[in-house]
């Protein structure tokens, strides 16, 4: 007769005969999988409080037995502390790191994410207990916080669910959130380059001013430039060498 037939059948026995068990026994696999089961009733009954917010039950349902399980693993019979109350906290610390982890659409610091739910915790027991929605100074001296964590964490629970950009926002339905959004503007990227243009186009004298107007504004070829200006090709070529490495000095600021 083996250890497993003679196993106690009660959730607190299970445990007890596991913890009784040394590691590395072929027993204890079997011992360990017969306590968890006959405390997922535990596990069931913590995910069933948490359903309704926006996660499936059978999801949250798996999140706490993974709690569980952890919890099974890691408790200690000799520290003198009971299953449950060393359970309960684990499984759900587990479901709370579930809805942190997986229904945010925008990533948000964790403080923000616990005070969301402890906001929507205290929303739905002040308005039993109320009879009314609870104001923002009502869920503040509920949780022993200020009101501006209040509108914080509030604010901060906007990022829990996203909006779809195919959002239709207008009356006849043909304007969606997306057709709000501007597109990318290339004249940014040159945007300062243009203004510290000027100052440098006054560091040059007239004549390669006028080069330069004529050559990048007018379009003009270097040899209609040598026509207007009554020099050679040659000469406007070395001009407008000259002129340009001038700018080009003064706009990294090395003038």
């Amino acid at each position: 007769m083996t250890v497993l037939d003679t196993a106690p059948t009660s959730a607190a026995d299970r445990l007890a005969a596991l913890a009784a068990v040394p590691a590395g026994d072929p027993a204890r696999a079997a011992l360990r999988d017969r306590a968890i089961e006959a405390w997922l009733p535990l596990a069931r009954h913590l995910a069933h409080r948490y359903s309704g917010r926006g996660e499936p039950t059978d999801d949250l349902i798996q999140t706490a037995t993974v709690g569980l399980i952890k919890a099974v693993d890691k408790f200690d019979p000799e520290r003198g502390v009971d299953f449950a109350g060393y359970a309960i906290p684990t499984i759900i610390g587990e479901i709370k790191r579930h809805f942190r982890d997986r229904t945010w659409s925008v990533r948000v610091p964790r403080r923000l994410q616990e005070l969301r739910l402890a906001i929507t915790e205290a929303n739905s027991t002040l308005t039993h207990t109320l009879g009314r929605s609870p104001t923002v100074p009502d869920i503040a001296g509920h949780l022993g916080i200020s009101e501006e964590d209040v509108l914080e964490g509030l604010e901060g629970a906007r990022a829990y669910n996203a909006t779809s950009l195919s959002t239709p926002i207008s009356a006849d339905g043909n304007t969606e959130l997306g057709d709000t959004l501007g597109c990318e503007d290339h004249e940014y990227e040159i945007a300062e380059t243009r203004v510290a243009l000027g100052p440098a186009l006054a560091m040059l004298d007239e004549r390669e001013q006028r080069i330069l107007t004529l050559r990048f504004y007018g379009n003009l070829t270097q040899s209609q430039i040598a026509d207007q200006v009554g020099i050679s090709q040659m000469h406007v070529s070395r001009l407008l060498t000259k002129a340009l490495t001038k700018l080009r000095r003064q706009l990294d600021g090395e003038i």
